[in-house]
């Protein structure tokens, strides 16, 4: 029998490995990675990549004026040097994320994505094999719009929680959505006390509806299912563009022979009756409408707070180590 990752790839869903782990991304053979702060963060901690963790140091000490400079271009070091030796691995291409503090602010972002894609380019690694990681609101859609527009440089909007958000992204010419599926769930069942089925689970909804847009309307951009729960999620997902997944679900899907059949279809999605929204250079109406979905406005908040909490946690580990 064929293992149920080898069959969600046979549907044509490109699987990528949500993780900072090298073993395991090398263990199944995923076409991409994607990276955030938590994850580098929690790799940065094992013995196995101290060596990334000083050479950023290094780095540091040499590229800054003072003490919070030489942190910065450390942390800014640090993500390229996971993102250089992710891609030794994979074939595809590695997601880095803008620092989320960054996340309201357009010019800054373009700015510090642009400096990281310098910093790839300095190792030998061209822009073509990098996903630039903003969030989801209006300033992090319209830096990407920048990116892509003026600078060639391919983004990930990530943080997406509604099909606001994804509408916006797909109007900026974004390269890729990571619409996040589990924390979408997590945020219903607290505030309903139920239990979901997988067909019934409002964050794989929430990523058939943006998949099911995209494609009636001709959209390019693709569709990175994020942030699962469990395997039932990834598997009602058969057939979506891209899925992003962390390893022990990875580890699951490579041990089962369950039945894994499409669920997502392009050709299907033309023949849905769906009304085509437009948010082109109109913030008001867009904040408006995410203001609308309580469940997105809450959990896009609480992601920056998340990634931009762990940015700091690690920021202190390599202060520690450059004032040392």
């Amino acid at each position: 029998m064929v293992s149920a990752l080898d069959q969600l790839k046979a549907a044509g869903t490109t699987v990528v490995c949500d993780s900072g782990d090298f073993a395991t991304i090398a263990k199944y053979q995923p076409q991409d990675a994607t990276t955030n702060p938590s994850l580098i963060l929690a790799a940065s901690k094992k013995p196995e990549y101290a060596k990334l963790v000083d050479a950023a140091v290094e780095y540091g000490k040499t590229n800054g004026k003072d003490v919070e400079s030489q942190v910065e271009a450390a942390m800014d070091r640090l993500l390229v040097e996971f993102g250089k030796e992710i891609l030794k691995i994979i074939p595809g291409k590695v997601s880095t994320e803008v620092d989320a503090r960054l996340s309201f602010d357009k010019k800054a972002s373009v700015e510090k994505a642009l400096h990281i894609i310098d910093l790839y380019k300095s190792v030998g690694i061209d822009k073509s094999r990098v996903l630039i990681k903003v969030a989801s609101t209006w300033e992090g859609i319209q830096a990407a719009r920048e990116l892509q527009s003026k600078h060639g440089i391919n983004c990930n909007l990530t943080l997406m929680f509604s099909q606001v958000q994804a509408i916006a992204a797909a109007e900026a010419g974004a390269f890729l959505i990571s619409p996040f599926v589990g924390r979408i769930l997590d945020w219903y069942k607290a505030s309903t006390g139920k239990a979901y089925a997988s067909n019934e689970d409002p964050g794989v909804k929430s990523v058939q509806n943006i998949f099911n847009y995209y494609k009636k309307f001709g959209y390019k951009t693709i569709v990175m299912g994020a942030s699962f729960r469990n395997v039932g999620e990834i598997t009602e997902l058969s057939g979506c563009d891209y899925l992003t997944i962390s390893p022990n679900l990875l580890e699951e899907l490579f041990n089962s022979e369950d039945s894994v059949p499409k669920k997502l279809s392009s050709e299907d999605a033309t023949n849905l009756d769906l009304e085509k929204l437009s948010y082109v250079d109109n913030e008001a109406e867009f904040r408006f409408a995410l203001n609308e979905d309580q469940m997105a406005t809450e959990k896009l908040s609480q992601g920056i707070r998340g990634f931009a909490a762990d940015a700091i946690t690690l920021r202190k580990i390599i202060k520690d180590k450059i004032t040392a």
